[in-house]
């Protein structure tokens, strides 16, 4: 009951506009990931195990992990125009309209 109240409450606040900073800050990075290091800890019977196997046992990923998976569905709705920004803005295509390098 735990998680899914993490995940419902506590995390979309730590994500809120992650697609706008999250290349930039890193201690805000790494304060946020303690929130979740200390959720994962408080979660009863978890508390003296590494925190990537209680993120294995909770079902969960990192939050680096997150940004990663949303800067990737982002670039897909660029690529197929899902949103107004085009890919030729930030990207170069090879003739196939495949993405191979970042500008």
């Amino acid at each position: 009951m735990m998680v899914n109240f993490y995940k419902s409450f506590v995390r979309p606040h730590l994500e809120q506009c992650v697609s706008v900073w999250s290349r930039h800050y890193l201690k805000d990075k790494e304060l946020l990931e303690r929130v979740q290091r200390r959720f994962t800890r408080m979660t009863e019977g978890f508390s003296s195990l590494p925190y990537a196997e209680r993120l294995l046992m909770l079902r969960l990923l990192t939050l680096e992990e997150r940004r990663h998976r949303y800067g990737l569905i982002e670039v897909f709705k660029m690529f197929y125009g899902y949103t107004e920004i085009e890919v030729r803005v930030l990207f170069t295509l090879d003739g196939n309209d495949r993405v191979y390098a970042a500008i």
